[in-house]
């Protein structure tokens, strides 16, 4: 049996990010009854699990897009970054991407998301050390 779009984003989603679709549900799922299934519908099911381009590699897309947009993603930033190492990147690669965009977004906009990125790898190897 094929699986639909929800539920190869709902698999994608809680692999990467583990009750995500529960918290914005929790969030906003008063006034916007539906949104959270969207979400995972069509970032994970849609976008993130297209096969022509690594999983990886999307996430270094989204977390330069993310960085070059500047602080008021940051909390979307942390969650792919988050995402990103779960897929295999490194905290290198994640830091020199963020860093290509301070010519693209602009050295503040690099700095807040280095910060970001900071405060992700120290939860991480909190989580690790534990």
């Amino acid at each position: 049996m094929t699986k639909t779009t929800t539920e190869i984003g709902k698999d994608l989603s809680e692999s990467l990010n583990p009750g995500m679709e529960d918290a914005l549900d929790a969030r906003y799922g008063h006034l916007l009854p539906g949104m959270a299934e969207g979400v995972v519908d069509f970032a994970y099911g849609r976008q993130y699990a297209r096969p022509a381009l690594p999983l990886r590699d999307r996430y270094l897309a989204t977390i330069a897009a993310l960085t070059a947009l500047g602080g008021q993603t940051r909390p979307q930033l942390k969650v792919n970054i988050a995402g990103g190492l779960k897929a295999g990147l490194s905290q290198k690669e994640i830091a020199e991407v963020i860093w290509q965009m301070s010519l693209y977004g602009g050295f503040p906009a690099a700095i807040n998301g280095l910060n970001a990125a900071l405060e992700v790898f120290e939860e991480e190897d909190a989580a690790t050390s534990a």
